[in-house]
Order: C-alpha cells, then structure tokens, then sequence
C-alpha cells in the first residue's frame, strides 16, 4: 500500500504525520522549504488543554518547558481591571483540570519540536525543497509531482493539503475558498521587558493614554519564556503603512502606561504585522485528497486562534485514515471528516462575525445600552481563553457518526460528541495514566467507572464483578478496543460505560454492562457496519 502524502510541513502537517505513524501508516511529507523553521518570537500560537496534549502526546515533550502557560487572565478597560481569572496548574488536581491554562509557545520552537519527533519515526519521510504542482488521482490511488532541486512523481493512496491559506492542492482540486479578507488587523512587538503582570495574560481595552493615535485602542500582552512578552495592538481598518518610528511609540506609551511612570527598559525582538482573514473552504475532501488546517479554514478575529482548528482537523482525520489504510476504504467514515470538521468551524466563523459588529462597531446601542462594555470583555474574553461559541472546541453531537438514542443511555456531564475530560484510568496491564495517554492508538475506548477499584491491585477486580462480562463485549467489539477503568468521572455513576472516539470525543454513556448497546454505538461511530478485520480478531483474543 502506497503511503499517505502530506503536502505542507507546518505544525498541521507534521502533527497529522505523527498521529498517522502512530497508527503504523507510513507517510510522505511535502517540504516546500528548507527543512527547519526561521526564528520568529512575533509570530506565536495559543493552545488550548485538548491541543496541548495532542501534542504532546506525539513527541513526548512536555510543551510547558518550551512554552509558557499563563497563570492568570485579566481583561481591563480604561484604568478598570474588569475581569480576572486564574488557572490551574497542570498536575494540581486529581481528576480533572477545571480552568486549564492556554499554552502560549512560538511557532517556530513548536514546530521544531515535531519535526524532532519525526526524526525517529521510521515510517514518516520528509522531502525538503518540493513544491507541489500537480496532483493526478484514479480510484486506487493518487500521483503528485514536485518541482525543485529534488523535483519528482510521487505516488501516495491517499493526500491531504495542508499548505495553508494560498494551498496549491485546495487550487489544483478547484475547491472554491469563500470568505472574507483582513478582518482584522494587529502590529505585533516580540520584546524582552518586566511587566507587573508575571505570567498573567491580559487585554487591555481603551487604555488611557491613547497618544499616538487610534490604532492603539485595544493592546493584548501575552507572556513567553524567559521575560519575552507578545504584545499585538489592533490596526483601524485599512492598509496604512504601519512604520518602525509608529510602532516604537506604540511600545513605549503601552510600557509607561502600565508601568504608571517612565518606560521602563525593554529589548526589541521582532516585529510584524498579522492579518485576520476568515474563510472557509466549500469542500474538505475531493475522491482520495483532503484538505486541514489553513488550506481548509481561516480564522483568528476576537482573540481565536486557527491553529487549534488545524490540529483538530488532523486528529480527526487521521484515526479515519488508518482504518481506510489498513483495512480498505469505508467511505461513510471518510465523508464524515468534511461534515464533523467543517460544520465546528463554521460554527465558531459564524460566532466570531456575529459578535464583529457589536464589539467593533462604533456607536449606536453600544454607546447607549448600560453594560453592553462589560458583555464585550466577556466576549473576547470567551476568544482568547477558548471558553464560548466564539473560543471552544466544537461538538460532533449532529455527526454522521453520531449513534441512534440507545436504551441504555445516561447523560453525564460531558454531552455526546464533545471532548472527555481528562481523568486518571487503569490500563489493561495495570499501570495508573491518564485518559488522554490513550488517545491516537488508533483504538476505541470503553472506561468503566468504578469506584474503589484505585486501592486495590488489578487481579482483585478484573475478574470480578462486571468485569468479565464488559471485557467478552469489547473484545466483540467490530473495531480494536481498550478497556480502561476509572475511580470517578464527572456526572457519571457507579458502574457507567463510557465509549470514546480515537480523537477522544465521547460516543455516548451507558448504564451498566450493555452489550447490545455497546455494539451499536462503536458500529455507529465507525460510519455503520464495518466487516471486523482479522488483526482486530486477533488483537481481542490475546486480551
């Protein structure tokens, strides 16, 4: 079998080539570069809890040593701190993490610490210096060709583009890519400087110096590591030039307005200028060539950042590669990437364009309606943190996917098609980790909740009680399963089965041992009846 060919080497790209040699789905990755990312300390991504430990999960690094998790927001108006907040630590609470800290990282180190990944990883072939510019497909599979130093055919089952917002394979599938242009824009000063804030976050609307002209009436500071801040100021609408002598007063009136006296001393690291666009691609698959990330959607007004998205699309299509990769297409599971990922981000686009004209628009009801100020710092607030239509991860809950009511099923606290919360389970072997370790296996996930069973050794339990009846039904399972067992999960009750999608979004909860049920609703994740593959059979009765 031909491998997958990735086109695109950004943080999407690597992180899907991960995820599909985790599922022993040798890949081919498409470099139009030079093999290494040029060092940008103004150009950063912010990662919420799921996408953090996507990450993390494919290269084994802990991104908080390398990135900065803030330890606190604060959204101020004025001279008026509006809102603040503060977040957990990682580590610091035993089930579940309930207001997690955004990991804020540059682009560059992230990328590097995927691309290191994928140094080790045998069945992933990176080929730098091979730009795309054909793309041939029949039925059994796809041909590419690259020009360059290194220009050749490449013969693939299956493509995925995600080469971002000027993608050449979303070009070359003539897949329309509507939306609208530079929404937004920021001028951006990466600066090494020491603020009153250590570590928090913070937007600061209409601050009161204002001196050097309109387009510093909103400043967000995000902090990075080693002193290094990101500051972003919000450009008024237009294409002005925006000059060294402009943006140097931006930084010092902003550094001497929250210092409360003379600007204090800073050293200037980068500079740049970053345009929102939002827009969203018509369709996300075209016969055997997908799209992800910026190729498939654009977005990042009001404080959202596209990059979680990205990596969203790359865990959800790549457990519906694998099967295809190893076992033969099933076209219900593939179509079911378009609909799951495109219908999140149009969700959260249409959030975003809702909430544009009352936060950026000028007088009218905003400047009449008493507290309509304090709505729109929760607003962006809900971008920035991810919480909210405009900031959080999307359901699946109107999946294709998604199983019929089932007799035996009991709501919990995480809705059906929504990420679970990340607990700690007992594995098979007997080892104490956490739930979202099991991710990306390229296997469903069956989690009893069993309180008790933490002080007590594995071979008390497993063979007691519910056990032998619920492992016999996940070894029947049409799909490869692994049971997990945990003391508690949130809303849940004792002896309730929880079923997980590889991207760890919850299928549905049942009430006790349901075997039937069980059936139903892993054949209903998998795009309907899938014949069990013989290496399944094989897996379950070595269990």
């Amino acid at each position: 079998m031909d491998p997958v060919i990735i086109v695109g080497a950004g943080p999407v790209g690597l992180t899907l080539a991960l995820a599909l040699a985790r599922q022993e789905v040798p890949c081919v990755v498409l470099d139009e570069g030079p093999g290494k990312d040029e060092p940008r300390l103004a150009r950063t991504v912010v990662l919420r809890e799921d996408t953090t430990a996507l990450v993390e999960r494919l290269t084994d690094v802990p991104l908080g040593e390398i990135g900065t998790r803030w330890a606190g927001w604060r959204s101020m108006r004025r001279k008026q701190v509006m809102r603040e907040v503060s977040f957990d630590s990682v580590g610091e609470q035993p089930a579940s993490l309930t207001n997690p800290a955004p990991l804020h990282i540059a682009q560059h180190v992230l990328t590097g610490a995927l691309r290191a990944a994928l140094g080790d990883e045998p069945l992933v072939k990176v080929a730098v210096d091979s730009r795309l510019d054909a793309v041939e497909q029949e039925p059994s599979g796809v041909t590419v060709h690259t020009r360059g130093p290194k220009g050749t055919w490449w013969r693939g089952s299956y493509v995925v583009g995600c080469d971002g917002p000027r993608s050449t394979v979303r070009k070359l599938m003539d897949i329309r890519f509507p939306g609208r242009t530079a929404v937004e824009r920021h001028a951006v000063a990466a600066l090494r400087v020491e603020l009153p804030w250590q570590g928090q976050a913070l937007l600061h609307r209409m601050p009161p110096w204002r001196t050097s002209g309109p387009s510093s009436g909103e400043v967000t500071g995000r902090p990075l590591p080693e002193g290094v801040w990101r500051l972003d100021w919000l450009l008024p609408p237009g294409k002005d030039l925006v000059t060294p002598e402009l943006l140097v007063a931006h930084v010092r009136e902003t550094l001497a307005g929250w210092s409360d006296g003379p600007t204090p001393s800073y050293e200037l690291l980068d500079t740049g200028v970053h345009t929102v666009h939002h827009r969203l691609a018509r369709r996300w698959r075209v016969g055997r060539v997908f799209i992800a990330g910026d190729a498939a959607h654009c977005l990042g007004t009001l404080g959202t950042h596209g990059l979680d998205e990205g990596l969203r699309d790359a865990d959800n299509l790549a457990w519906k590669l694998a099967p295809a990769w190893h076992h033969g297409s099933h076209e219900a599971l593939l179509d079911s990437y378009q609909a799951e990922r495109r219908a999140a981000v149009a969700a959260r686009l249409r959030a975003a364009d809702q909430a544009l004209p009352l936060l950026r628009g000028g007088g009218g009801l905003r400047a009449v309606v008493a507290g309509s100020g304090r709505g729109h710092d929760a607003l962006l607030m809900d971008g920035h943190l991810g919480q909210g239509a405009i900031g959080a991860p999307g359901s699946y809950a109107d999946s294709p996917l998604a199983p019929p009511q089932l007799e035996g099923e009991v709501p919990v606290d995480t809705p059906p098609g929504t990420p679970v919360v990340d607990v700690p389970v007992t594995a098979e072997d007997g080892s104490f980790v956490r739930l979202r370790d099991r991710l990306g296996r390229g296997a469903l996930l069956v989690l009893l909740i069993a309180p008790g069973t933490g002080v007590w050794e594995r071979k008390h339990w497993a063979t007691a009680g519910l056990m032998p009846r619920l492992a016999a039904a996940v070894t029947a399972l049409p799909y490869p399963a692994e049971l997990l067992v945990a003391e508690s999960y949130p809303g849940a009750a004792a002896h309730a089965v929880l079923l997980v999608r590889p991207d760890g979004h919850l299928v549905t909860a049942l009430s006790g041992v349901r075997p039937a049920d069980l059936y139903a609703a892993a054949e209903a994740a998998l795009g309907g009846p899938v014949k069990a593959p013989e290496e399944a059979g094989a897996a379950a009765g070595s269990r």
